[in-house]
């Protein structure tokens, strides 16, 4: 079946044989040019993803309709806008992102603690006022197209490594729910974290034969949730298939067989306690 800009195959997707958890934790990034597109693609894996990644090119291309849309269609949403600014200028944007009904949404926490903490509180207040679900915020860390010469064209001489864990526990000590951080990050996190239900949303992921892209610091599906992920953030290895929704059930039953072999004994069973709401 062709959608607008290319095939889907594979539209309505039967999911009773994968599992439920491992679903959650998949969030498609829908980095395409037009809000036609997006529908498309959200309802043809409406059933085989969790939460659907709505970034810079899309919402700039579309606008908050967007999300409005997916969110009305019962989807979640990921708005990956990365706010960095003035405290006051992020906590409204976070404002407007509550409203809009999102899951989750992200700010760089090298904006620092103030800015964090004046969106933490703005969300959770407007939140409250208004009868809206409060969705989680995460602090960008460190790119995973960042390497250490990157770092060090912006000054900063420490490993990427070291700076994320900085990062991290700077964003749980200013209230944020979680981080995005690189799959080669996430034991240093939970090692500096120890609060369980800390949030780890990793990007860069690929599949296990296939290309980094421009991602640097990258792992295939199954190293990550070993390592600890909550959530995995795939694009490119999903949209750029032939068909997107084997490529997507496809990474569902590789989480799932990564859950079930987890070296880690309390994971499965503490993820199965978190959801985005």
């Amino acid at each position: 079946m062709d959608g607008p800009s290319g095939p889907v195959t594979g539209l309505f997707c039967h999911c009773s044989s994968m599992s439920e958890l491992a679903r959650k934790k998949l969030i498609v990034a829908l980095d395409v040019d037009s809000a036609e597109r997006a529908l498309y693609l959200f309802e043809a894996l409406s059933d085989a993803a969790g939460v659907f990644k709505i970034g810079m090119q899309l919402f700039t291309a579309t606008g908050p309709d967007i999300v409005r849309q997916i969110v009305s269609r019962g989807g979640r949403v990921f708005l990956d806008l990365k706010y960095h600014d003035i405290p006051n200028t992020v906590a409204m944007a976070a404002i407007e992102a509550t409203r809009l009904g999102v899951s989750l949404f992200n700010i760089h926490a090298s904006g620092g603690r103030e800015m964090m903490q004046r969106t933490a509180d703005a969300v959770a207040e407007v939140a409250t006022r208004e009868n809206l679900a409060k969705p989680k915020i995460l602090g960008v860390t460190v790119l995973t197209s960042t390497d250490q010469e990157t770092l060090k064209q912006n000054g900063v001489e420490e490993e990427p490594a070291m700076v994320v864990s900085r990062l991290a526990s700077l964003a749980q000590a200013s209230g944020l729910d979680g981080v995005v951080a690189s799959a080669q990050e996430i034991k240093i996190v939970r090692e500096s974290i120890a609060h369980p239900d800390f949030l780890i949303v990793t990007p860069g992921i690929r599949a296990a034969s296939g290309e980094a892209h421009d991602q640097r610091r990258t792992m295939t599906a199954t190293e990550a949730i070993r390592a600890g992920a909550d959530y995995l953030v795939i694009g490119r290895p999903i949209l750029a298939t032939a068909d997107p929704v084997r490529a997507a059930r496809d990474f569902v039953d590789e989480i799932d067989q990564a859950l079930l072999t987890s070296t880690q004994p309390d994971f499965a069973e503490q993820s199965r306690t978190q959801s985005v709401q």
